[in-house]
């Protein structure tokens, strides 16, 4: 593939005068943490187009061997003053990415969204499970998947890793500088949205245009819907904010002392406490 920095042609124009362009921003993840809901909510903006679908363009050799037009046909179309974004969560933890994106086009703007790392793990663990159970399948306890003989965390197993932030962070910030890097606290935005979208408004350099009127709590669902027109709301599909099956508090505890010492590290990385639990 061709990997020239294509930052100064980035559209592709279309016969009604909109354009098809490679995003200005990215939510590279992290997964589990709230990224389709950010993209929901900053869709609200006049100023935003998304991408509808998970592109894994920069993740999947396959797709990334198709080149940029196809990554770029992906997108939707838009104006010149309007942000088209995407988002792929696997891209946080996908060691090839961080340089690819770079290539492409340097100043991209990056979003990463983070919530505490033993509330993210067990979500991913109840989607995986969720998922087994459509095909008739059987997964394991939680408990052995994350912990071995004698107790210790398995460090192995993929969702105790992608909860290292710190690790994944560092690899984005070797090749992007920091401020083309912001990070949203998942666990305000499940609570309390708006404050942190409006940063993501300023991040991107848009007219605030998303006021508190266009969130609406849906106490059936337990997160914040859209509310469009100032009367219909649009809430994420039934797989998002499903149930997490109970923890025996032990294993919680155990969880909490074990990523203590990389959440410190992740918030020195940041310059940001987020509080997360550590007993």
């Amino acid at each position: 593939m061709n990997t020239q920095d294509v930052s100064n042609d980035l559209t592709v124009i279309h016969s009604n005068g909109m354009e098809k362009r490679l995003p200005k921003c990215i939510i590279i993840g992290v997964r589990k943490c709230g990224t389709r809901a950010l993209l929901e909510f900053l869709n609200i903006h006049p100023s935003v187009q998304k991408a509808s679908d998970e592109v894994h363009f920069f993740d999947e050799d396959s797709k990334y061997g198709l080149g940029l037009e196809w990554y770029r046909n992906q997108m939707p179309y838009s104006s010149p003053e309007e942000v088209t974004i995407e988002k792929s969560p696997a891209y946080f933890i996908t060691e090839s990415v961080p340089q690819r994106i770079y290539t492409m086009n340097a100043s991209t703007k990056l979003i990463i969204i983070v919530r505490d790392p033993v509330t993210r793990l067990i979500s991913d663990y109840a989607q995986l499970a969720a998922n087994k159970a459509k095909k008739d399948r059987r997964m394991a306890s939680f408990e052995d998947l994350i912990l071995l003989n004698g107790g210790k965390i398995n460090t192995s197993y993929k969702a105790v890793r992608i909860s290292i932030y710190a690790i994944f962070y560092s690899r984005w910030t070797q090749v992007f500088p920091k401020s083309q890097v912001h990070v949203v606290d998942g666990d305000r935005l499940v609570y309390d949205p708006f404050p942190e979208v409006q940063k993501v408004e300023q991040f991107l350099g848009l007219s605030h245009r998303i006021s508190r009127e266009n969130f609406s709590y849906n106490s059936t669902k337990g997160f914040f819907c859209v509310r469009l027109n100032g009367t219909s709301d649009k809430c994420l599909n039934e797989s998002k904010g499903r149930r997490h099956p109970q923890i025996d508090p032990q294993v919680i505890q155990t969880l909490r002392r074990f990523y203590a010492s990389h959440n410190r590290l992740f918030y020195r990385l940041v310059g940001k406490d987020f509080g997360w639990p550590e007993f």
